[in-house]
């Protein structure tokens, strides 16, 4: 293993000084108001720039991002590369900007009345992209829809009902007291979405033409290639700087650099980590890191009895024999810590868990011990994003090191996440965001019994004490005692090997020096209608 290893290290470097990987830029750390006088350059330093009477910026906006959207319905398309676009059509009760608290949106105030009932005041005089007028009948139209998701449940299956209290005023009553409340409304899966439009339409209609009361409204989508926004002029809010939006889908990362370097688009998702020294060298260019709240891991497919993933020692091997630092290293060039959960430290709940920490030898004896010394076969499903590929390959590799042979399979985004939602895969890659900031988003969705494939448990992992917890956990205000709860959870799912967890990686985006105003979100969800960009 020694040798294999360091060879595949070898090979690794190699390609990353091909690539020009090496040094960092300090990371920038952008305001949570856009700026209209100045920008940042990779030096950190700040550059004035004219002022808009004399400026002249651009009229549309390119992003270039690896995959596209899987659904337009905010109750449907709950992955990253839906709602980086959804979340411009589509507004929330409550808004996160960058770092801030949830702020009011399409809510124009609140007020908790008691222990689990909320009192929302809506906005008025605000439309949607029809024309038409959001009431509060929208409001809970939404509420209601987005409870009976299969997709998004989870974010606001906390809610026992919505009630219209009056012309512009909702209570939402709690299952339980709910904390994290307020984060969940913000969240682009519990849009408010228009009613009238979908009963005359239909909900097959509705995800192919969506309306909303974002800053921007849909113009086009070619599946696979593009999607174009445009401002919308009756916007409640603060109104799109750009008049229009195009998103690119461009899967390879090298590719995406390219276009970044040449202006064919002018602000690049998800900068790779052999890409990112070429980036940073660029006085055109500027380039943002953070770290993320994204967990890299495998789930293991429970829902097999006849697969060698079903027995415990077998997946316990498998992480025992898979060198997460040496992934970090290589594929992700040390921009990402190792994880030992789905939570990030940044998360509201985050405990440190229990590892199987590296051990090849450890690896071997427990594969002996399950009766499968001499390996077997198993699939591994990801999709089309180079480096995740990448970091399959290597596990494949180290895999092969107890006689596992690994069969990985590559989809474009809908068909894999679709694939693991029927279960395809005995290790399914995920990249999971805890995108409310607290760890409920992520424990109920992930592990619940009842939240099987759609909603997150992709491991098809059921257990009633970890179910319990999870209920206990989400309606306790505590945090403290929160924790404890997370903490007993935590070693339920060490105990059950349900996942093989690598990392969590850091988020870069880059874009020209000559964008303004772009505030990143640590949950990727970026809202651009604060974008400007100088011809």
């Amino acid at each position: 293993m020694k040798k294999s290893l360091a060879f595949l290290l070898a090979v690794l470097m190699l390609l990353s000084a091909l690539t020009g990987c090496g040094s960092k830029s300090e990371t920038q750390t952008p305001s949570t108001q856009p700026s209209e006088t100045s920008s940042t350059t990779n030096s950190g330093e700040k550059t004035e720039e004219p002022s808009a009477a004399e400026a002249a910026y651009k009229d549309t906006v390119i992003w270039a991002q690896a995959s596209d959207v899987t659904s337009m319905d905010p109750h449907v398309g709950k992955e990253t590369a839906a709602v980086t676009v959804t979340c411009n059509i589509f507004s929330t009760l409550m808004i996160v900007l960058g770092d801030s608290e949830p702020q009011p949106l399409l809510a124009e105030s609140y007020q908790q009345l008691n222990e689990k009932d909320w009192e929302f005041t809506i906005r008025q005089g605000v439309k949607f992209h029809d024309g038409s007028d959001l009431t509060v009948e929208d409001v809970k139209y939404s509420l209601d829809r987005a409870i009976n998701s299969n997709y998004v449940s989870y974010i606001v299956n906390f809610i026992e009902s919505v009630e219209i209290t009056g012309d512009n005023t909702i209570v939402i009553h709690c299952k339980e007291p709910y904390a994290p409340i307020l984060n969940n409304l913000s969240m682009p899966f519990s849009a408010i979405v228009p009613k009238a439009y979908i009963e005359e339409n239909g909900e097959e209609y509705f995800q192919l033409h969506p309306i909303g009361s974002g800053p921007y409204k849909l113009v086009e989508w070619n599946p696979g290639e593009s999607v174009k926004l445009e401002a919308f002029e009756d916007y409640f809010g603060d109104k799109a700087k750009t008049k229009n939006l195009v998103m690119k889908v461009i899967p390879e990362a090298a590719q995406r650099v390219i276009a970044l370097e040449t202006g064919e688009v002018d602000i690049a998702y998800n900068i790779e980590a052999n890409n990112l020294a070429q980036v940073q060298n660029n006085p055109d260019l500027v380039t943002l890191e953070e770290p993320s709240m994204t967990c890299y891991n495998y789930f293991f497919n429970l829902n097999k009895p006849d697969s060698p993933i079903a027995d415990l020692r077998v997946r316990q091997a498998i992480c025992h024999a898979v060198d997460c630092d040496l992934i970090i290293d290589t594929i992700l060039n040390g921009t990402g810590i190792p994880a030992t959960s789905m939570i990030a430290p940044s998360v509201a709940g985050y405990v440190k868990s229990s590892k199987y920490e590296y051990d090849l030898d450890k690896a071997k004896e427990l594969m002996a011990e399950a009766g499968y010394a001499d390996g077997f076969s198993l699939v591994m499903v990801v999709n089309d994003s180079q480096q995740r590929i990448e970091i399959c390959q290597v596990v494949q590799s180290m895999l092969k090191e107890i006689n596992i042979d690994v069969e990985i399979r590559s989809y474009e985004q809908a068909t894999y996440i679709n694939a693991l939602n029927e279960g395809e895969h005995d290790m399914g890659f995920s990249a999971w965001i805890t995108s409310t900031g607290d760890a409920d988003y992520t424990y109920m969705p992930c592990y619940h019994s009842t939240q099987w494939g759609k909603p997150g448990n992709r491991s098809f992992f059921a257990n009633e004490e970890a179910d319990a917890l999870i209920m206990e956990g989400r309606s306790q205000s505590d945090i403290e005692k929160r924790k404890e709860i997370y903490s007993q959870l935590n070693q339920i799912i060490y105990e059950n090997c349900t996942q093989l967890f690598i990392c969590h990686p850091t988020n870069s985006y880059s874009m020209s020096n000559k964008v303004d105003g772009f505030i990143l979100n640590k949950d990727g969800y970026n809202r651009l209608n604060y974008v400007t960009c100088l011809q």
